[in-house]
């Protein structure tokens, strides 16, 4: 049987951007693709903004913590998805890498995080056809 996909997805501060998609990836894969998230320079907590979006769609993200991004972490990952942590992120031979352009939603309120969730979703669908199609 073929390995199970792995997803790092990277952004600076792994509290809002990441989260959102590693939450949906995990939600949404059901245990069929392995899912991490990291940033290059973690925040404290989890973005509280960020939390309520995916809390109205039924994921419930409150208890993740940002993690530090590592190079182990790039290294076990068939898919590295960044978004906007530019040069902090590792490099790895063999290893696919995506770029996500998407808003911050730092600092940002609910409303303003909504459309930033929704698209993540999107991609985060998208990506999870292309892996298993691909298996």
């Amino acid at each position: 049987m073929p390995s199970v996909p792995s997803v790092l997805f990277v952004c600076v501060h792994n509290a809002g951007r990441s989260q959102m998609a590693a939450a949906w990836l995990a939600h949404l894969a059901g245990g069929r693709i392995e899912v991490r998230s990291a940033g290059s320079a973690p925040a404290e907590t989890i973005n509280p903004a960020v939390a309520g979006a995916m809390r109205e769609v039924g994921v419930d993200i409150s208890a993740e913590v940002p993690k530090v991004l590592t190079a182990e972490a790039v290294r076990a990952s068939d898919v590295v998805i960044t978004m906007g942590c530019g040069d902090a992120c590792p490099v790895f031979p063999g290893k696919r890498y995506l770029d996500w352009k998407l808003d911050d939603p730092a600092g940002q309120g609910i409303a303003a995080v909504r459309p930033i969730r929704d698209e993540i979703r999107v991609r985060v669908e998208a990506l999870i056809a292309e892996l298993l199609l691909l298996r």
